[in-house]
């Protein structure tokens, strides 16, 4: 007799089987949930899969598979959208449905490393790697939302003037009452971001930005950068200092003058020894209680440099010692609940990524996101 056979088996009958643990388990728990979950949205995709693809060859035995690919199958094929959702070329439908992605190829803003404009394309392209459905989420996205990528947004060779593209970009999709999710991009792209949505909010707007650096700088080399677009955020009359939050900072990257700022505005930081001291529960329950303060909605901000430099190579100012990614995902997880009027997922620079871990950290930190909302019934349809 082998160990398993002297062992194993008396341990896991005297240990696991009488506790009843198993029905305690989240895996057991999501995996009952999964069958409440419908798949109409995927039966819907494969049929129209084959009748706009064409049938299969007859040698092929699984008949939902068509000739050219028009749905998910396979990972490595099909022409990148954010998620496989549907490309949107008439922006002015945009209100039809509950999401909406948008890249925004932008890194003029830049005061370092530079390729961040290449950002939304690697999140779209390792974003074919998810399906729509979380185990540990119990959420089908495509089940529950109506979700659609209208594409980039026209940025040029000036901050200023694309600024007011990503303005009038944003403005559109939010007002037409569609939540807007940017790719970016450099960091200096909150500020039109923000504005944006702040127009068409009766009330305040608060602020949770997730970084290692304040980005509350005036300018920046005389310009308004990624280094600049809290300043700038908080001057929007209802989108006041005392409702932005910051978490995360640290380093040896936060200039003082924006240091100098944060005493100055009243504003509200927590670094990575807050949420090692008061753990990350505590420092979601500060930051929601913070921003959402005599607020109407809150805006999400999150720099993919906010999570340790190890996980995300791929970013313009890398700094050691941030979220590690379990960490940074449970604190959206906590905040999204709460429902949020937009989000930006900025800093992603292919050209220094690895294996695009950083670029699929942010498709992560967006379909968590989303899937969290969809959870606390902030979004689309839950299925209990």
């Amino acid at each position: 007799m082998g160990f398993f056979d002297n062992h194993g088996l008396s341990f896991r009958r005297k240990k696991a089987l009488e506790s009843g643990l198993d029905s305690d388990l989240l895996g057991i728990e999501k995996a009952m949930k999964e069958a409440k979950i419908p798949e109409i949205e995927k039966k819907k995709a494969l049929k129209r899969s084959v009748e706009h693809g064409l049938e299969a060859a007859p040698s092929i035995g699984d008949r939902t598979i068509s000739t050219f690919t028009r749905e998910p199958r396979p990972a490595y094929a099909g022409i990148p959208t954010f998620l496989r959702t549907p490309f949107l070329e008439d922006v002015r439908h945009v209100g039809e449905y509950d999401v909406a992605f948008m890249g925004v190829p932008f890194d003029i803003g830049t005061t370092y490393r530079a390729g961040t404009r290449f950002g939304p394309e690697a999140i779209r392209r390792i974003s074919k790697l998810y399906t729509s459905y979380s185990y540990e989420k119990g959420v089908d996205l495509k089940e529950s939302l109506k979700m659609c990528d209208v594409g980039d947004v026209f940025t040029i060779a000036n901050i200023e003037k694309s600024f007011d593209q990503i303005f009038k970009a944003v403005s559109h999709v939010f007002n037409q009452g569609t939540l807007p999710v940017m790719l970016g991009g450099d960091h200096s792209i909150g500020y039109p971001c923000l504005r944006a949505i702040a127009e068409h909010v009766d009330g305040k707007v608060g602020i949770i930005h997730m970084d290692r650096h304040l980005d509350l700088q005036e300018k920046d080399m005389d310009e308004r950068m990624h280094t600049t677009p809290w300043f700038h955020a908080t001057n929007i009359p209802n989108a006041p200092a005392s409702n932005l939050v910051q978490v995360g900072i640290g380093g040896w990257q936060v200039p003082r003058d924006a240091v100098k700022n944060v005493r100055k505005f009243n504003t509200t930081v927590m670094t990575i020894g807050d949420i090692e001291r008061l753990g990350i529960e505590k420092v979601a329950e500060i930051a929601l209680e913070r921003a959402w303060k005599g607020a109407k909605a809150v805006y999400l901000s999150v720099d993919i440099d906010s999570f340790d430099s190890g996980f995300v190579p791929g970013t313009g100012w890398p700094e050691p010692g941030g979220f590690l990614p379990r960490e940074g995902l449970k604190f959206l997880d906590l905040v999204a609940r709460e429902g949020i009027c937009g989000m930006e997922v900025v800093e992603v620079s292919p050209p220094y990524d690895v294996s695009d871990q950083t670029a699929l950290l942010a498709t992560r930190v967006i379909a968590d996101v989303l899937a969290a909302m969809v959870d606390a019934g902030k979004l689309g349809k839950k299925f209990a």
